[in-house]
């Protein structure tokens, strides 16, 4: 009889031992090694797959048609952008997020899109009873012929069930309650993820099915259990949003199939997720006419301009060290900012608290928004209000200058669709494009000059 061989394994990373180590030497984490038994290697031949697994012949790229796997568009817009166009036969797509913040009801709503458009899909629950499925369905009013629920977290089960249904879609809900019952570790650790993942990896291209993955997070927001689950699947999107808001951003941080810069926005309503067509709009709604310390900025998020209001509030502190708090925006650009305030613009903000954040819970991180912080920033300092009719769009260089950003074409005209009558752009942007009617375009070379126009001073 064989040794039975123990291993030392990092939930966080992966890492493996042969010893006990209190802290993980690859990524820092403390008691996060957890014993488990070193399985042995076991041959695959004469497994369910074997069909799948004869010789086929290499073939030119040339000869390879697209034709034969168009991509599956669903009735969902925002999901077909963040996926590039649509979904792609045989992907593996993993969704993560907080608990409670609507991966099942995306995934149960496009489950009954797809079913509705005569496409095969099987439901895999391991964390729901089927009539506790069929009560979320019922409120999301998603009942089809081609909808298959199959409450079960035992692997060899669910893969017998999906030759027997031969689904188009599958969803497994969630990947950290699936086990392998021929591995000896708990559910949930680090060898079962990376085992059921590379056996739903192998499923959907050999078998040519379009599987959607729910993924737990853990306390800093990543995907529980290896790196290299994301690494494994062809897809990974976030859905993120704030549980006492009802927005919720969908957005790609892997696509091998598309960008990785697209997001969607959703409203979480009663019957389930509905999506904003217009979020600029819904960002703007609740802005205030002359309040002080707001300001509008242009960001773009992948190809779509996204109008959002970003508020600054700076007052004087109560104590020896000024603080920072950000919501929505990068702590260091805002830094960055102050600082160049201070040297460029002669504001003294080291004895001001300062307090930051983009309205609507949506994340702003690219540097196209620094005019629009700056501004802000000023505003709230000098208490002079800004024009509600004003938009913002520029990088702010540590020189003080206004630097060039992409896209303008795009974003000034969504500033103009929604009644915007001034908009101050880089210098270097102006010119070479067809500029919008019923907005003036002011290029600004540096923050000085942005200041004087915007302020009158």
């Amino acid at each position: 009889m064989a040794k039975i061989k123990t291993q030392y394994v990092c939930q966080k990373c992966g890492y493996s031992s042969p010893r006990y180590l209190g802290k993980c030497p690859n990524c820092g984490n403390w008691n996060s090694l957890v014993e488990e038994v070193q399985e042995p290697v076991v041959s695959r031949n004469g497994t369910w797959l074997t069909n799948s697994a004869k010789y086929q012949r290499p073939q030119l790229i040339s000869k390879v048609s697209l034709q034969q796997s168009p991509r599956i568009k669903t009735a969902s817009p925002e999901l077909n952008r963040v996926l590039g166009g649509g979904v792609v036969p045989g992907s593996l797509v993993l969704i993560g997020g907080d608990p409670g913040i609507g991966k099942s009801t995306l995934l149960m709503q496009v489950s009954g899109q797809l079913a509705a458009r005569k496409k095969k899909v099987l439901y895999v629950s391991g964390e729901e009873s089927a009539l506790q499925i069929k009560l979320r369905a019922k409120r999301l009013a998603v009942s089809h012929d081609q909808f298959y629920l199959y409450p079960e977290t035992n692997m060899q089960l669910i893969k017998k069930a999906a030759i027997d249904v031969k689904p188009d879609f599958m969803v497994i809900d969630s990947v950290q309650t699936m086990q392998e019952p021929d591995m000896q570790t708990a559910v949930g650790s680090v060898s079962q993820i990376r085992e059921v993942t590379a056996e739903l990896m192998q499923l959907a291209k050999s078998q040519g099915i379009t599987i959607f993955i729910v993924g737990h997070v853990t306390k800093g927001g990543a995907i529980a259990g290896p790196k290299i689950l994301e690494h494994m699947v062809d897809t990974v999107l976030y859905f993120e949003g704030d549980l006492h808001h009802t927005y919720r951003i969908l957005r790609a941080v892997k696509n091998r199939f598309g960008s990785t810069n697209e997001i969607g926005i959703f409203e979480m309503k009663e019957n389930g997720l509905q999506e904003v067509l217009n979020p600029s709009e819904i960002f703007l709604e609740e802005r205030l006419k002359g309040a002080t310390g707001s300001a509008v900025v242009a960001s773009l998020e992948g190809t779509r301009p996204i109008l959002v209001e970003v508020q600054s509030l700076v007052t004087p502190t109560a104590f020896g060290n000024a603080k920072r708090t950000t919501t929505g925006l990068d702590h260091n650009r805002v830094s960055l900012i102050m600082a160049v305030l201070e040297k460029r613009a002669g504001l003294l903000l080291q004895n001001q608290d300062a307090y930051f954040k983009a309205a609507g819970g949506v994340k702003l991180d690219e540097p196209a928004i620094d005019l629009g912080l700056a501004i802000s920033i000023v505003s709230s300092y000098r208490d002079q209000e800004t024009q509600a009719s004003d938009c913002f769009i520029g990088e702010l260089g540590l020189t003080g200058e206004i630097r060039r950003v992409n896209r303008i074409d795009s974003r000034v005209a969504e500033a103009a669709k929604l009644g915007f009558k001034r908009i101050f752009i880089p210098k270097n942007n102006f010119g070479g494009w067809q500029l919008p009617t019923g907005i003036e375009v002011v290029p600004v070379i540096t923050l000085n000059q942005a200041l004087k126009l915007v302020f009158n001073n």
